[in-house]
C-alpha cells in the first residue's frame, strides 16, 4: 500500500517562499501522475499543480501560475512544490497525491483526473501572514 509523507510546511510572511516535499514509499510505478492539492476550512480541496512523471508535462491552477513549481526526483521517490511570492490567500493545508498513469491516459489527464488519485499524504499546514 502506497504511503506519502509531506514536510516543509510552516508560517511565512507574504512575499516569502517555502518548499514542500513529499516522499513516497510502498509502491513503485514506471509512470505516475503526481500532484499538490490544498484545502481551507469550508472549501473543497482544489488541485494546484500536477505532473506526469513520464512526459514531464506540468499543469497549474491559474492562481499559482508563475509562483509555484512542481518537480519530482524519481531516484528519491520525492515530489516537491516550490512556492514563491506567497500570499495570505495561499494559506491552507497542502496535500500531495499520486496515482499510476494508466495506459489509455493522456498527459493532461494528470490534471483533469484529480478525483482519481489513489494515494494521499496526511497534509501539511502553510500559513502566510500579511
Amino acid at each position: 500500500q502506497g504511503q506519502l509523507v509531506e514536510s516543509g510546511g510552516g508560517s511565512v510572511q507574504a512575499g516569502g517562499s517555502l518548499r514542500l516535499s513529499c516522499v513516497a514509499s510502498g509502491y513503485t510505478y514506471s509512470r505516475d501522475c503526481v500532484g499538490w492539492f490544498r484545502q481551507t476550512p469550508g472549501k473543497e480541496r482544489e488541485g494546484i499543480a500536477t505532473a506526469d512523471t513520464g512526459s514531464g508535462l506540468t499543469s497549474y491552477h491559474d492562481s499559482v501560475k508563475g509562483r509555484f513549481t512542481i518537480s519530482h526526483d524519481t531516484a528519491k521517490n520525492t515530489v516537491y512544490l516550490q512556492m514563491t511570492s506567497l500570499k495570505p490567500e495561499d494559506t491552507a493545508v497542502y496535500y500531495c497525491a499520486a496515482t499510476p498513469f494508466l495506459w489509455y491516459w493522456r498527459s493532461d489527464d494528470c490534471w483533469t483526473r484529480q478525483t482519481q488519485y489513489r494515494f494521499w499524504g496526511q497534509g501539511t499546514q502553510v500559513t502566510v501572514s500579511s
